[in-house]
């Protein structure tokens, strides 16, 4: 589909959209665009099942309902208003959806281990998102940033990449707990374990090969194997209009309350954890993105970057009202700016793309959750990239950078790792003499974290 000629007596709304997305000055076009964004949802569609076959786990544990459905069109609709408030707002080809590893801490976390109620959870995601948007409009967001050391900042990503890597293999059975060592080897004679080893292995080769979609064409064909072979029940039908998911839309407001009845420290810690991963977690994947774009200046602003963070806080209090977990921006978007896409109309196809996708939810809740592990996976090596930035011969930073990379698997949690790490920073770089490099906050966080050991 092309533009219609700029000398026509009355612009088209064709000519009006393309102006308002600034086609001319991005040199790009419809076809291109479209292009674009079908290939960025192909390259993260996986978290239509990924996502709820995730929270699942939180929200079964009390309830006895089957809520994959609902978690499935909450995902979809969560990541299809963020991603179009990006498109039409920021007008960045950006896509968004709730984020891996903070679902994974919303679960793991904060459901089963702390033991806070979904709809709690829900209230703190509610929360951090309000605060997100408080900090992004008075401009404490870059403060706050400017506060945490770079090495712990990718420490953390790291660290919740093994954390997601660790899931993936216990849910494939490749791991499994051992009295002698607390952990062992799986059964690999096991029908699912055995099909999660030919999909990761496919998903894999795919990815070495930078096939679009590679994770989403892995998953497909690791669930296919297991209906063929009986490893699970083939879909009940393919095609169903979606239904409101009415168990889970408004539970964040009066998970807020609920969530006051928490212990405090806990509730506290809850919301600084979620706050603090998506704060580092979309400046990184924002500058990531920005700077393959060529959207970085010269001095090293990235100018839709506001707007963009905004459109991430909105999405992600939008996110905890539909009933899922933080939203936030996807590094996947990258594939379609690869493909060619430039503008917010980019995302404004994504968007439509997750829209038309809750008509397929019949589908997605017949993929086993060993399905999930080749995505998963490959999804935990990628988010380990960041661990070259980390100053490994300055003893201090490598010392409190692999504590949190390493506590955050081993103790089944991405808020312990967080908080050993900032703890063992300052102490360390206490110890190495270089008191000055360090801010208050770190002192304050530290302290903060100290003082919750403490009265636990």
């Amino acid at each position: 589909m092309n533009d219609a000629p700029s000398d026509s007596p009355l612009p088209t709304p064709l000519q009006k959209a393309a102006r308002f997305f600034n086609f001319q000055q991005l040199n790009t076009n419809w076809r291109a665009e479209w292009l674009a964004g079908v290939t960025t949802f192909v390259t993260m569609a996986y978290i239509l099942v990924v996502n709820p076959l995730i929270l699942s786990n939180a929200i079964f544990i009390n309830e006895p309902l089957d809520l994959f459905n609902e978690l499935a069109i909450a995902t979809a609709i969560s990541a299809a208003i963020a991603t179009a408030i990006m498109g039409f707002y920021a007008k960045l080809p950006f896509a968004l959806a709730p984020g891996m590893g903070l679902n994974a801490y919303f679960t793991y976390t904060v459901v089963i281990t702390i033991g806070v109620d979904w709809r709690a959870a829900l209230g703190a995601v509610f929360i951090e998102g309000l605060i997100f948007i408080a900090l992004t409009l008075s401009g404490v967001r870059s403060q706050i940033i400017a506060l945490i050391p770079n090495g712990l900042k990718h420490a953390t990503t790291a660290g919740i990449g093994l954390f997601i890597a660790y899931i993936a293999l216990k849910n494939a059975g490749l791991i499994v707990a051992d009295d002698a060592t607390l952990t062992g080897l799986g059964n690999l004679q096991a029908s699912s374990s055995i099909i999660a080893l030919i999909g990761i292995a496919l998903t894999a080769a795919l990815v070495t090969r930078r096939i679009s979609g590679a994770l989403l064409w892995g998953m497909l064909v690791t669930a296919l194997l297991a209906w063929i072979t009986g490893a699970a029940s083939w879909p009940q039908g393919f095609f169903e209009i979606p239904k409101v998911p009415t168990s889970l839309v408004g539970q964040a407001f009066s998970g807020v309350g609920a969530l006051w009845r928490v212990n405090f420290l806990d509730a506290a810690s809850v919301i600084f954890v979620l706050l603090f991963v998506d704060l580092f977690d979309t400046v990184g994947t924002l500058a990531g993105l920005g700077a393959r774009a060529g959207y970085i200046t010269e001095e090293g602003s990235f100018p839709g970057s506001q707007k963009a963070m905004m459109a991430d806080a909105v999405g992600t209090t939008a996110g905890a009202v539909m009933g899922t977990s933080t939203v936030t921006t996807y590094i996947e978007s990258a594939a379609g700016m690869a493909a060619g896409g430039r503008s917010g109309f980019t995302a404004i196809v994504v968007a439509l793309m997750f829209c038309v996708s809750i008509l397929f939810i019949p589908l997605f809740a017949s993929i086993p959750s060993f399905a999930t592990a080749p995505a998963l996976l490959i999804v935990g090596s990628l988010m380990m990239a960041g661990v070259r930035n980390i100053k490994w011969d300055d003893p201090a930073e490598a010392i409190a950078c692999f504590l949190t990379i390493i506590v955050m698997p081993l103790s089944f949690s991405i808020a312990e790792g967080i908080a050993i790490g900032l703890i063992a920073y300052p102490i360390l770089k206490l110890c190495q003499g270089e008191r000055k490099t360090l801010s208050w906050g770190m002192w304050v966080l530290a302290a903060l974290f100290l003082v919750r050991y403490a009265l636990s």
